[in-house]
């Protein structure tokens, strides 16, 4: 029992500083640097994408304020930041759009070509795709390489931002100031 008893502290101890050493690590939200790196990655990431000829029809219809708006929400949320989506899903949002597999991998070229951009290191560059990656399955509904699609005509786009919920927005952001 005596020759478990210092096994059994050593392997407490790794433990406690196991979790110690992860709880240290800062988000990937504040390792991205923060709603101001988002913000930035965000805008170049849309700006991309909306030149992209292998994806941008699918946009055609889209409100663009309010694209870049839930795309900041949604990404500080999926990087673990202080902000909460309460945009579409996924699946509700690109419903009868029509995206192929050869688009969501074009959008992912895109995202990768932003944070290239601004020198976002591999880990987190990773760990980011990682986050996004799933999202996979509730975007695509075509099989298939085909890029530059046209948008279905019975693609109905979400109303855009209503001016109230932007002043909120903006509101919400001086209040955190």
């Amino acid at each position: 029992m005596k020759s478990l008893r210092p096994t059994f502290v050593s392997c407490c101890l790794v433990a406690a500083l196991s979790i110690a050493a992860l709880a240290q690590e800062k988000s990937l939200y504040d390792r991205l640097g923060g709603e101001p790196a988002v913000k930035a990655v965000v805008g170049e990431f849309a700006g991309i994408v909306l030149k992209d000829e292998r994806i941008n029809k699918k946009f055609a219809k889209s409100d663009a304020n309010r694209l870049v708006t839930n795309l900041n929400s949604f990404v500080c949320s999926a990087t673990g930041g202080p902000c909460k989506y309460d945009g579409l899903s996924m699946k509700e949002s690109h419903k009868r759009m029509g995206v192929t597999e050869g688009e969501f991998n074009a959008l992912v070229e895109d995202l990768v070509k932003a944070l290239d951009k601004f020198n976002v290191p591999a880990k987190e560059k990773n760990e980011l795709l990682a986050a996004l990656g799933p999202l996979k399955p509730e975007i695509v509904e075509v099989s298939g390489t085909a890029t530059g699609t046209e948008l279905p005509k019975k693609f109905k786009p979400a109303k855009p931002l209503k001016a109230d919920k932007m002043k909120k927005d903006k509101k919400d952001k001086k209040d955190k100031m």
